[in-house]
């Protein structure tokens, strides 16, 4: 598997990361254990999660999915195989949110724990706390990274003035700098990312992980109409995407699939993993033949012609509408 460097970090990643929100939640431990199992022994290596993963449930607190790779990590003894990412952030409670020096403190510790690991390779802000001053958490993310506790910081769901201010920041104090974004990225949902994040980050050398790579299933080819939007849980989630240009990217995705004997999700992925600045787009499944069909985009190489072809029917203006919702 040919790996790509992680922003500055040090670590090398393979071209797909493997989302875990799905660990605990529509994925039993069973499944989960099959899919981590799956994932690693197919050369792939990047496992994305949160301490929020899966608090949206009722009856869950957060913390699932975090609980269920350290599982697995026991189980299998695989730590040293695997890139292991998490966030930190969302809120879990009362006092529970935030990027304050003393929630960052405590929520590591608790990350650890349910990981059941010495050390998080990738720590990430899971979103941007503006009542927080910049120096307290970057100075707590380096507290951590001298502890040993975790090897490189990175955020997610920040618009590019405040991801060019922290940097500012870290070059000015000289503290450890987010090393990677996690954005909002796919064939549908490209303005947010390339207008102004894509340059920033080109620019000052940062790793890219982009979630919602498939936008919710709808790059499947899944949910072409509104009668549609049944099939899953998630269908209300595309329904904005039901529109002309969403589904002339459907039309481009399925014939670029026909001509190179691949599926329009695979199609999808790899039209982000070929461009440049991106370094893993994050995809999830549920089953290990879910799994298999997705993962064969990183051996998917896409000409020319096609990327033309897809960049022009999900060319974007300034007027664009997207869902752009945070995760």
């Amino acid at each position: 598997m040919i790996t790509r460097e992680l922003g500055r970090t040090g670590l090398r990643v393979a071209p797909l990361a493997f989302g875990g929100n799905v660990f605990g939640w529509t994925a039993d431990e069973t499944t989960s254990f099959k899919l981590l199992d799956a994932f690693v022994d197919a050369g792939f290596n990047l496992v994305d999660t949160a301490d929020v993963y899966s608090a949206w449930v009722p009856g869950h607190a957060g913390g699932e999915s975090e609980t269920m790779i350290g599982r697995w990590l026991k189980a299998s003894g695989k730590r040293d195989r695997i890139v292991l990412a998490t966030k930190v952030g969302m809120k879990l409670g009362e006092g529970r949110s935030g990027l304050s020096r003393r929630w960052i403190r405590q929520a590591v510790e608790d990350s650890l724990r349910r990981l059941q690991t010495d050390h998080i390779d990738l720590y990430q802000a899971h979103q941007d706390d503006a009542g927080t001053p910049l120096e307290e958490t970057l100075s707590a993310f380096a507290e951590l990274i001298r502890e040993g506790k975790i090897r490189a910081i990175g955020a997610s769901n920040h618009t590019a003035a405040r991801l060019t201010e922290a940097l500012q920041t870290s070059q000015r104090l000289g503290l450890p700098r987010y090393e990677t974004l996690q954005p909002h990225y796919n064939l549908v949902e490209r303005a947010l990312y390339e207008a102004e994040l894509e340059p920033l980050c080109r620019a000052e050398g940062l790793g890219v992980i982009n979630y919602f790579g498939l936008a919710r299933g709808f790059l499947t080819g899944k949910y072409r109409s509104e009668a549609d939007l049944a099939k899953s849980v998630r269908g209300a989630g595309v329904k904005g995407y039901l529109n002309e240009r969403g589904l002339r990217i459907l039309v481009a995705l399925d014939a670029a699939a026909a001509r190179l004997d691949a599926t329009p999700a695979q199609v999808a992925l790899a039209w982000q993993i070929a461009r440049s600045g991106i370094t893993a787009p994050i995809v999830s499944a549920t089953s290990v033949v879910q799994w298999q069909e997705v993962a064969a985009s990183a051996r998917l190489a896409l000409d020319a012609a096609t990327v033309a072809e897809l960049d022009h029917a999900s060319a974007w203006t300034a007027s664009t509408p997207g869902t752009e919702a945070a995760r």
